[in-house]
């Protein structure tokens, strides 16, 4: 109870670093927060055109399956990544004045999904020009970017701590994030790929992430027991792991930064 009360105390706090992140990321850019809206539409067109052509993908109504599975995975990437950066980023105000640590990733993370909810404009937008059939079920989108928000969150504590120790950690996890993309079915049906490879894809959080999120908006279908039931095990696993180890070693991040 008294971490909530001391999360509830700095609110305002957090919400401030949250904006300062916004207009950080937007700072000097003639379109500004258009971005979140061009950026995945532009790389689906640039996508489209290279799978659904090249490689002959027969995924109908491709352009929003690409999308999606983009749009969910670049969220991801951006809120971990700024997230592994918060507390040696912000280790001049640390030294200086107490804040509350958590608050420099939790305000990345955050900031990363206001990002997000701007870029599903661009969802809305190729569903009509698609014209792909919307129902009742489209409401529940919000229950898969919950899920992918905590675990994104979960991670991000986890990376910020590796970072402050261990300064390698930026460029490996550069390494990672590449691989991740590619063993995430972002731009490819699972069918095409080898058993072996399916079962290292099922062993893949962002996998159940991006498939809950196609369900509702493009397939129109409640996602499967199994596939809530894998979302929700990864994602409180991994905030679980991250607030535990990030409280263990908050209090050392003075002494390397």
């Amino acid at each position: 109870m008294t971490y909530f009360k001391n999360f509830w105390r700095y609110k305002g706090l957090l919400w401030e670093f949250v904006i300062r992140d916004l207009k950080i990321k937007y700072r000097r850019s003639f379109l500004g927060y258009l971005w979140s809206l061009l950026n995945p539409l532009l790389m689906m067109v640039v996508l489209s055109a290279v799978f659904s052509n090249l490689f002959k993908f027969d995924i109908p109504n491709f352009p929003i399956y690409l999308l999606s599975g983009q749009i969910i995975f670049g969220f991801f990437s951006e809120a971990t990544t700024n997230s592994m950066n918060s507390i040696i980023g912000s280790g001049g105000l640390i030294k200086k004045v107490y804040v509350p640590k958590y608050i420099f990733p939790v305000s990345r993370v955050v900031s990363s999904f206001i990002t997000l909810l701007f870029s599903l404009l661009a969802i809305l937008i190729v569903i009509l020009v698609t014209k792909v059939k919307v129902t009742f079920m489209f409401l529940l989108f919000p229950i898969p970017l919950i899920y992918v928000f905590i675990f994104s969150l979960g991670i991000g504590l986890i990376l910020s701590v590796m970072a402050v120790y261990f300064r390698d950690v930026l460029h490996l996890y550069t390494v990672l994030l590449s691989a991740w993309t590619y063993l995430t079915p972002i731009f490819y049906p699972v069918s095409v790929v080898p058993d072996y490879v399916k079962s290292i894809i099922y062993a893949n959080p962002m996998y159940y992430y991006v498939e809950a999120f196609r369900d509702i908006i493009l397939y129109n279908r409640f996602p499967s027991f199994h596939t809530h039931f894998m979302c929700i095990i990864f994602s409180f696993s991994a905030l679980v792991i991250g607030l535990v180890i990030f409280y263990k070693n908050q209090r050392k991040f003075v002494m390397h930064i």
